[in-house]
């Protein structure tokens, strides 16, 4: 429903930009699907390795991650989630099942952060848009960011 209420948001106001101006708004479609064009390949190649990894990485190989503990075991599950970068629609379903497999809140919180957040897959697609130093500030202050969250949910639960 919220969907569908966004495409129609976007386009009345596409309506409305080119009732306004229909040169400049002609303009921003044609650039916007140059831009759309110019990142599918990359998009299509990281959805492809994300369900690579997946089908590769059995539910259970995931949760006897998650098995290990202290700062090794947490560590350790915070890289994982580096490494094995998903969109968060798939992201949370899989923390539900982890979380059934009875995996701690904390980890759970970690790796679901890095995994959403730190890009090791992405960081090559980033930095050619972003550039080097920018995806490299922003990977690490993401990763702290996430260990952070999940010590910070060990101290609260």
């Amino acid at each position: 429903m919220l969907s569908l209420a966004l495409y129609a948001l976007a386009v009345i106001a596409l309506l409305l930009s080119n009732w306004k101006d229909p040169a400049r708004t002609r303009q921003g479609v044609r650039l916007g699907l140059r831009s759309l064009m110019n990142l599918a390949p990359n998009l299509l190649g990281m959805v492809a390795l994300v369900g690579l990894v997946l089908a590769l990485l059995p539910p259970e190989l995931l949760s006897d991650l998650f098995r290990h503990s202290g700062l090794a075991g947490f560590a350790l599950v915070a890289a994982v989630g580096s490494l094995v970068t998903m969109p968060a629609p798939v992201a949370f379903p899989l923390a539900g099942s982890l979380l059934k497999l009875g995996v701690s809140l904390p980890s759970l919180a970690a790796f679901i952060t890095t995994l959403t957040m730190v890009g090791v897959v992405t960081a090559p697609m980033e930095t050619a848009h972003f550039g080097k130093r920018f995806t490299m500030i922003r990977q690490s202050l993401s990763f702290l960011l996430a260990i952070t969250i999940g010590a910070l949910m060990g101290v609260t639960l």
